[in-house]
């Protein structure tokens, strides 16, 4: 539980314990956190029998320490928890290149072709019966309906 806390953390929390609480008094303050501490994984205890009671005879081998991400995937490749399809999956995945991508497409620019300036802003590169949507049009006409743009509904 305190694997983090090392021996001068741990001195000057005892330190500040009895300048908090006072030498007659720390005694009573242990105690009161000790009763706490236990009636609390007493409390845990009996809930997760309680949780394994009402999921029945199916899930008899179930820890609740599955539940933790690095464990599940662990139990998932082998018992062995090799990993390494993990890392290769990782290495595969370029997270700055996908950004890229993506700001190159909402931007209206290629990086594997090269593209006209023109064509950026719509002028040259857009088809004749598609409305530039980046372009703000002055007025529609009196029977044009406005562009109907899907990903803003």
């Amino acid at each position: 539980m305190f694997n983090d806390i090392g021996i001068v953390e741990l001195v000057t929390l005892v330190v500040l314990a009895v300048l908090i609480f006072g030498p007659d008094k720390l005694p009573k303050v242990i105690q009161d956190v000790t009763r706490t501490i236990r009636k609390i994984r007493e409390f845990s205890d009996n809930a997760k029998n309680d949780i394994r009671s009402e999921l029945g005879p199916e899930f008899k081998d179930f820890e609740f320490e599955d539940l933790n991400p690095k464990t599940f995937i662990r139990k998932q490749l082998g018992e062995n928890g090799d990993l390494s399809e993990l890392k290769e999956l990782r290495d595969t995945f370029d997270l700055r290149k996908e950004i890229n991508d993506v700001a190159d497409a909402v931007n209206g620019t290629d990086t594997a072709r090269s593209v006209p300036a023109g064509a950026v802003n719509g002028s040259n590169g857009s088809s004749p019966g598609t409305p530039d949507l980046l372009k703000k049009s002055d007025k529609p006409a009196q029977d044009e309906r406005p562009p109907f743009d899907a990903d803003a509904t």
